[in-house]
């Protein structure tokens, strides 16, 4: 008789898990408030509600300035032309992440370099990094992934030493903190998301995270198609802008999910450092450690690795099906590198500065045969699993059915090969 859900077994969860995203009054209000206002939109800019959430967010990840934008893919584009990137420059960015980390550089005319990542964390690999900086190289993108930290001393130090702009992006990493200073303040510029899955979420919605004066009034006026207003107006010329402003409405429930943030972080961390834990004393799936300079972590995916060896050679695809039936949904190639993503077909013929290192476009069949990158490989297509960090939002007793589900596999993976 079948011991396995998916062989006919009964799973070992079917009580829903915690639902996201989490609203509560506040938020309710919030809307109601905007709405009676009358002041819906996002100019001029900034209005109150965005104002007083960039405000409260830069403070709270230890930026001196904060700009709310419309979405946290845009965000990435703007810091670029803020910082003065122009066509023809080269950004070194990470191959595994979502698209948007490389595609902002080819929507200002500049050529990404994607490099693979550091086992430890999936994160950006420094030395990658230092080995792929040229003449033209002229900025970094990180991403910190899941709940790890890209390494900020070691980024910092290179973006220093070769006089680089560094951005952040901390689509992933709301309330994360590198050596007690909050992620999104070490770099020149941070970029966050507050899309739908993101630990904070309007639905869409970006913001941008600064020290610099000058570079947040630039940001401000790119943000509002251009315009210098009063108080940003200090920097010489006129910047080709966009129309990237917040609403009222993002910005009415952001402040309602930032006043629950601390909590939800807290409830994660332990959830995690727990099954973190118990999985370590089963074998066969680890969550990717935390690095000790990381002082508190968001917590967005939680990325495991698996080890086949332990599943007596089971495919990591086929334990992640197993999973999904006893009721623990994991995802392997949650992302995939971004020159095999089929949204990343950036082509010569509309963006000619990719033609001295790409040819005829970045997915043409003699450029992807030039790509390596082993690890991001090993990491979308055979180790990686992805959990939505919903999952630890809940009690102890659901990261217990997340365990038992992973060793009734393992006990049983037998049925499956």
């Amino acid at each position: 008789m079948a011991r396995l859900a998916i062989k006919g077994g009964s799973p070992v969860r079917t009580r829903p898990w915690p639902k996201w995203p989490v609203y509560g009054e506040e938020e309710r209000q919030n809307l109601l408030d905007a709405l009676e206002s009358q002041e819906w939109g996002g100019f001029p800019e900034p209005q109150p509600r965005a104002r007083r959430f960039s405000q409260l967010f830069a403070k709270w990840i230890d930026a001196k300035h904060g700009v709310c934008v419309s979405n946290g893919s845009i965000t990435l584009e703007i810091a670029l032309k803020a910082a003065g990137i122009h066509a023809g420059d080269e950004v070194i960015t990470t191959c595994l992440t979502w698209v948007a980390t490389a595609a902002c550089a080819v929507h200002v005319n500049a050529v990404p370099v994607m490099v693979d990542v550091d086992p430890k964390n999936y994160c950006i690999d420094c030395d990658a990094v230092e080995a792929a900086i040229t003449p033209k190289t002229r900025a970094i993108i990180p991403v910190h992934l899941g709940s790890s930290t890209a390494d900020l001393d070691r980024l910092t130090e290179i973006a220093r030493k070769h006089n680089l702009v560094l951005i952040e992006d901390c689509a992933h990493a709301h309330g994360s903190r590198w050596r007690d200073k909050g992620v999104g303040s070490w770099g020149d510029l941070g970029s966050f998301s507050f899309q739908s899955s993101k630990l904070m979420t309007s639905g869409e919605g970006g913001f941008l995270s600064m020290n610099d004066d000058i570079l947040a009034q630039k940001v401000h006026s790119l943000v509002n198609c251009g315009r210098k207003e009063e108080e940003y107006q200090d920097f010489p010329g006129t910047l080709f802008g966009y129309n990237a402003r917040m609403t009222e409405f993002q910005a009415a429930v952001l402040l309602g999910q930032l006043s629950k943030m601390d909590a939800i972080i807290e409830t994660k961390a332990a959830n995690l450092d727990y099954l973190t834990e118990q999985l370590k004393g089963l074998g066969g799936l680890i969550p990717i450690e935390k690095d000790p300079r990381e002082t508190r972590r968001g917590i967005y995916q939680i990325i495991m690795k698996y080890n086949p060896e332990e599943f007596k050679g089971l495919h990591r695809d086929k334990f992640i099906d197993a999973m999904e039936a006893e009721g623990i949904e994991l995802s392997g190639p949650f992302y995939v590198p971004i020159p095999m993503s089929p949204l990343f077909n950036a082509r010569t013929e509309d963006y000619p500065m990719l033609r001295e290192r790409y040819g005829d476009g970045v997915q043409s069949p003699e450029t992807l045969r030039k790509f390596r990158f082993p690890v991001a490989m090993k990491a979308a297509f055979e180790e990686g699993c992805w959990m939505h960090y919903p999952y630890m939002m809940g009690t102890r007793a659901d990261v217990d059915d997340i365990v038992e589900a992973v060793a009734k596999i393992k006990r049983n993976c037998e049925e499956l090969l």
